[in-house]
């Protein structure tokens, strides 16, 4: 029979999340080793992960606490957006503000 622990999906779902994002940042780790076309810092993966952490946990925690609905769709959609338009500056400055990675 098994304990209580293997069947809590919350710490199921904290460990996709954390399997996802070293995957995520597995990809330009690797690509590093062939190319020098990607060029990351120690810095551009801390903040990759805090980024990516925090949309995870962003999300796990509106899956918690909101169990169905519309406005639960529109939370994790508004979730994905910001995470994608704050990539977006990091990365290219598309807004034009300090942050930008250019």
């Amino acid at each position: 029979m098994k304990n209580q622990e293997t069947l809590n999906p919350g710490k199921l779902r904290i460990t996709i999340i954390l399997s996802v994002i070293a995957s995520i940042l597995a990809i330009p780790l690797i690509a590093m080793q062939f190319t020098n076309e990607v060029n990351w810092t120690l810095s551009d993966f801390v903040i990759a992960g805090i980024l990516l952490l925090s949309t995870g946990l962003a999300i796990e925690l509106v899956i918690r606490n909101l169990k169905t609905g519309t406005l639960r769709t529109v939370i994790l959609v508004a979730i994905l957006l910001a995470l994608f338009l704050i990539w977006a500056e990091l990365a290219v400055g598309i807004f034009g503000t300090p942050f930008a990675g250019s």
